[in-house]
């Protein structure tokens, strides 16, 4: 058995051009999350999949693993799915290049939980975290999830899902951060998106659209996703700059 950990690097992005390169504490934004792939303990093997000439170049000089893909992908799974094809392995844990910061120990949660899923129809796991700052829970920038008791995901939505209509709800922010079967990849890229997808933005409803189930990992990370010059910079202040 063999796990891949696939980091998607683009280095078009609207608000933050090249950000994979974006230097922080001395080392490009993507080395940093290579790191902590790495240090999770369950990858048999990391790589950068990018769809550019720049990106590629700087990987190979600090001696990071590196797959090129095509430039016309719309989400980040598309791109690790065709990274699959290329790379040999019966699981494959998408975690975005755009978070130095992210906890190993989520890496190998969402990782030990789509190997030691027993559940056939589960070609997934996604991390998740609970959610509390009401600010949040209104955002249309943060994905909420629901579940049901065997912890699969029922639904994604930008707005605040379940709606309070009694009682008290609880809320759960969705991660980017996945686990794959080797099937499951190859269900994903030869499957075209359905209303919800399209609607929400959320590539996860591409399995639930499909009838296939999604596991929900609980973790404890709080990364920030850099987005923004202003990400960018908080995140060099941590690491003290």
């Amino acid at each position: 058995m063999k796990t891949i950990g696939i980091i998607p690097c683009r280095y078009q992005s609207s608000r933050l051009p090249g950000k994979p390169l974006a230097i922080i504490d001395k080392k490009p934004m993507m080395w940093h999350v290579y790191q902590r792939a790495i240090e999770s303990g369950v990858l048999d093997e990391v790589y950068i999949a990018t769809d550019d000439q720049r990106i590629q170049e700087v990987a190979e000089r600090l001696d990071l693993n590196c797959v090129m893909t095509n430039k016309d992908h719309s989400t980040g799974t598309d791109r690790v799915a065709e990274a699959a094809h290329m790379l040999n392995g019966d699981y494959y844990v998408n975690i975005q290049g755009d978070e130095p910061l992210i906890d190993p120990e989520a890496i190998k949660a969402v990782t030990l939980g789509i190997v030691a899923c027993k559940d056939e129809s589960v070609v997934a796991s996604n991390a998740y975290s609970p959610l509390t700052n009401t600010a949040d829970i209104l955002s249309s920038n943060v994905v909420k999830v629901t579940m049901d008791v065997n912890s699969n995901a029922v639904s994604y939505s930008r707005l605040p899902i379940p709606y309070p209509q009694s009682g008290v709800s609880s809320y759960y922010r969705q991660l980017g951060l996945y686990g794959f079967t080797k099937e499951g990849l190859h269900i994903f890229s030869n499957s075209i998106s359905g209303q919800i997808e399209d609607s929400e933005q959320v590539e996860m409803y591409r399995f639930i659209e499909h009838g296939l189930k999604i596991l929900m990992v609980e973790t404890s990370d709080d990364s920030i996703s850099v987005d923004t010059e202003h990400d960018l910079k908080r995140v060099k202040a941590i690491f003290g700059e």
